[in-house]
């Protein structure tokens, strides 16, 4: 793929292009920066709710991929019921937060996020909520009834909920259910609880986030602004209103209250913003990952014409391979009682390089995803397999069981 050149000017270096310290990116070095500040190949975090946080908000919609969207940017081992427990343990909350659809948020940030872009999500709904005949009053009466249920039984499941709203006479089935629900999540007054079993259950936002911080809305929005191109960048005013789902004025205002810590580029005649990244940065070139399914790697942007490694690829938001930062191909997983299988479709050059990169992508979704007891038992086969090798060996070597003193 062609480099485009482009010529840098930051938010502190008029002196310097005065004095012609002119820097040059290319989209190589600009999906290095974007890999690096996602935390694909500069993962530092330990724990889930670190990487959410550090994001903000992860789509979810897709919760056993966007689970492993959480494990891509870990450092260390970590297996599918490590992310599971985080959740089921409130560190990280699974609710409606952006555009709409579903999002992992952290406790610390749901209330003041929700505040920012609730009444964009409402704005973006209202056509359903005439369709299905949702008024202030009909969700004013489920509401009451979803909080007098959880105060009662802490935890639920949609199902639940529904017969608590049919036996109060409220219409709650299909869509309409599910408005009614993401209404309740887009006020603040529920989100995700533990599941029970394969079933998503909800809980009151005020047990799972009580007493969390609330910020104005400009302050608000000076946050998100700053935490989206810090971790996302480089990124346009387009790219952060795209992802949010605010207005492109709020993502200008955003972008443009950043400070003097995030640099600022001039790319095919847009502004993008990001925070240098030091000496930390790692090239792209080897890199590696098996995206799941609406992974922030693609969903943060609107323009993902960077991502693709030809013109002729067409970018659909299930499950990608990446390498060297671009979109070569797609995969799929299988999944046979404790075994876990993936099959890969590439459109790369057949080089022994990229073929032991891309294995090594494989065995770690396949360690995250191969439940924790499988592995155990594959090692007690092995050890024990091994012991059987042993005594044979010294069966050889000392024939009719006799041993040197």
């Amino acid at each position: 793929m062609p480099l485009r050149k482009v010529i840098v000017i930051t938010s502190r270096s008029r002196a310097e292009n005065a004095r012609g310290k002119i820097h040059g990116v290319n989209t190589s070095e600009l999906l290095r920066l974007r890999l690096h500040h996602q935390q694909l190949t500069n993962a530092r975090s330990r724990q889930p709710a670190e990487v959410v946080g550090w994001l903000v908000a992860m789509q979810a919609q897709e919760y056993a991929m966007s689970k492993w969207a959480i494990a891509l940017r870990l450092a260390g081992k970590v297996r599918d019921a490590d992310v599971e427990q985080a959740f089921d343990a409130g560190k990280i909350l699974r609710t409606h937060v952006m555009r709409p659809t579903w999002h992992f948020v952290t406790p610390e940030d749901i209330r003041w996020l929700l505040a920012l872009t609730a009444p964009r999500v409402h704005a973006a709904s209202a056509y359903m909520y005439r369709q299905l005949e949702l008024d202030a009053a009909i969700f004013r009466r489920s509401e009451a009834v979803i909080e007098r249920a959880l105060q009662a039984h802490r935890f639920l499941t949609r199902t639940a909920l529904q017969s608590e709203l049919a036996r109060s006479r409220v219409k709650a089935s299909g869509p309409r259910l599910g408005y009614l629900m993401m209404h309740a999540e887009l006020e603040g007054l529920i989100c995700s609880g533990p599941r029970e079993g394969l079933q998503f259950t909800y809980a009151l936002l005020d047990a799972r986030a009580p007493r969390m911080r609330t910020l104005s809305r400009l302050s608000a929005l000076e946050e998100l602004s700053r935490r989206y191109f810090a971790s996302r960048g480089p990124a346009t005013a387009q790219d952060f209103a795209s992802w949010s789902g605010l207005t492109l004025t709020d993502a200008r205002a955003g972008l443009e209250s950043l400070g003097p810590d995030f640099a600022r580029e001039d790319i095919d005649r847009r502004v993008h913003a990001f925070r240098p990244a030091g000496r930390g940065l790692r090239s792209a070139i080897g890199s590696a990952f098996l995206l799941p399914d609406y992974d922030e790697y693609v969903m943060s942007y609107k323009d993902r014409s960077a991502l693709r490694s030809t013109r002729e690829l067409t970018l659909a938001y299930n499950r990608m391979i990446v390498m060297d930062g671009q979109i070569v191909g797609s995969w799929q997983r299988s999944v046979a009682g404790d075994s876990v299988s993936v099959e890969a479709d590439c459109r790369m050059p057949r080089a022994s390089a990229n073929a032991r990169v891309l294995a090594g992508a494989i065995r770690r979704f396949a360690a995250f995803a191969t439940p924790l007891r499988h592995i155990r038992q594959k090692e007690h086969v092995q050890a024990r397999e091994q012991q059987q090798r042993e005594r044979k060996q010294r069966r050889v070597r000392h024939p009719r069981g006799r041993r040197p003193l």
